[in-house]
């Protein structure tokens, strides 16, 4: 298994980034979150997983082990592959998913895309205790972004129609967003996701 990864951001997606590691070029997918913190040309070191299938060898990448864990977690429970594990931890941090397994809530494990009522209920009866104990997250403010389109595209293909992506982005930036960097936009999307809040359009 590839634990981690340290090597140059030589390419970022709304998905995945392209990590070069000893002269080779790395794709890894990851969160929202992890993409936003990763600049162009700049070291990044990521804890990974490495999901092999019988076609393919997929990379994940985390800004923490915590994060892989939960990421290999999740997955233990039936119906939840990568896609979906890493989904959830697109719309919600470890602390977060650790807290809505703890009291069932139902609701917010539903706000990810994929995960209707029993899949909920399944992932709190299959996950149990094993994501460990959760820690008050801080609030981060997210930047606006003019790179709208980006992001809409980005929902859609989470799950959500383009109507109700586009609502979601509009309610995250101000009336009068002005123009920031694309490395931004993964930021602007996980505000989009939260402000889905109860489910796919």
């Amino acid at each position: 298994m590839i634990a981690s990864l340290r090597g140059r951001v030589v390419s970022l997606r709304l998905d995945a980034a392209v990590i070069e590691v000893g002269g080779v070029g790395l794709l890894a997918h990851a969160t929202p979150a992890t993409l936003a913190a990763l600049r162009l040309g700049h070291e990044a070191d990521l804890a990974t997983a490495l999901v092999v299938r019988e076609d393919s060898l997929t990379l994940y990448a985390f800004a923490d082990s915590d994060e892989r864990d939960v990421f290999e977690t999740l997955q233990t429970v039936s119906g939840v592959g990568p896609r979906l594990a890493l989904s959830m931890l697109a719309v919600h941090s470890p602390d977060a998913l650790r807290r809505a397994v703890a009291v069932e809530d139902f609701a917010a494990l539903q706000r990810v895309p994929g995960i209707g009522r029993k899949g909920a209920q399944r992932i709190v009866l299959e996950v149990g205790d094993r994501l460990g104990p959760a820690e008050r997250e801080p609030g981060r403010p997210v930047p606006a972004s003019d790179h709208r389109d980006e992001v809409v595209d980005a929902l859609v293909g989470l799950g959500w129609n383009a109507r109700a992506a586009q609502d979601a982005v509009d309610s995250v930036l101000p009336a009068d967003a002005g123009s920031i960097e694309p490395g931004d936009v993964a930021s602007v999307l996980r505000g989009a996701l939260r402000a889905l809040g109860g489910g796919r359009g």
